[in-house]
C-alpha cells in the first residue's frame, strides 16, 4: 500500500514516499527431511577425514562450522522484514539503498518456486541483492522501480546457486 507522507528511517534519514510494502523472510526457509541430513552429514564426514587424512585442518574446520551453522539455523525460524520501495531508494530491513547506486533490476518471476527482485549496483564492492518477493504482485514492484532504476529484461532466469540452494535445500 502506498504512504503519501514522506518518511525517515531509525538514522533519521528521509527515505522517500512509500509506494510497495511488503515482509519476506530473512532467508529462505528449508523443510529438510532426516533422510537430507544422513546424507549431508556422510558428505561432511567424508570431508573431514579426507581433510585430515591431507592434513588440511582448515578445510576440516570450515566443513565443520558450515554443518553447526546448517542445524543452528535449522532450528530457528528466520525473522520476517520489512521491504519498501519508497521515491528516493528500497529499504530492506534495516539497511537503505538509495536509486542513485542502482545500476538495474529485474525480476524473475516463475512461481511458486522463484519469485525474486534482483538489483544490481553501480559498485563493483556492493554485492548483487536478491529480494524475495513472496506475495508482493511483481507488477506492481516493477511499475513502482521503472521511472527510478533500468530494467535489465537479458536476466530471466535465477542465478545458478540460487537454483542450487532452492533444489538442494542448502
Amino acid at each position: 500500500m502506498a504512504d503519501n507522507r514522506e518518511q525517515e528511517n531509525q538514522e533519521g534519514v528521509q527515505i522517500g514516499r512509500s509506494l510497495v510494502a511488503w515482509e519476506a523472510d530473512e532467508y529462505p526457509r528449508q523443510q529438510r527431511s532426516a533422510r537430507w541430513y544422513a546424507i549431508m552429514g556422510a558428505i561432511a564426514l567424508a570431508c573431514i577425514i579426507y581433510a585430515v587424512l591431507t592434513a588440511n585442518f582448515l578445510f576440516a574446520v570450515i566443513i565443520l562450522m558450515i554443518g553447526i551453522i546448517t542445524l543452528l539455523t535449522s532450528f530457528q525460524e528466520p525473522e520476517r522484514i520489512q521491504i519498501i520501495i519508497t521515491t528516493t531508494g528500497i529499504v530492506i530491513g534495516d539497511n537503505y539503498f538509495e536509486y542513485r547506486s542502482v545500476k538495474d533490476f529485474s525480476i524473475v518471476y516463475q512461481p511458486p518456486e522463484v519469485k525474486t527482485l534482483y538489483m544490481t549496483f553501480k559498485s563493483v564492492l556492493q554485492p548483487l541483492l536478491v529480494v524475495p518477493l513472496e506475495d508482493a504482485d511483481p507488477n506492481v514492484v516493477r511499475d513502482s522501480l521503472l521511472p527510478y532504476c533500468i530494467e535489465d529484461l537479458a536476466r530471466t532466469q535465477e542465478r545458478l546457486t540460487d537454483t542450487l540452494r532452492r533444489v538442494y535445500k542448502l
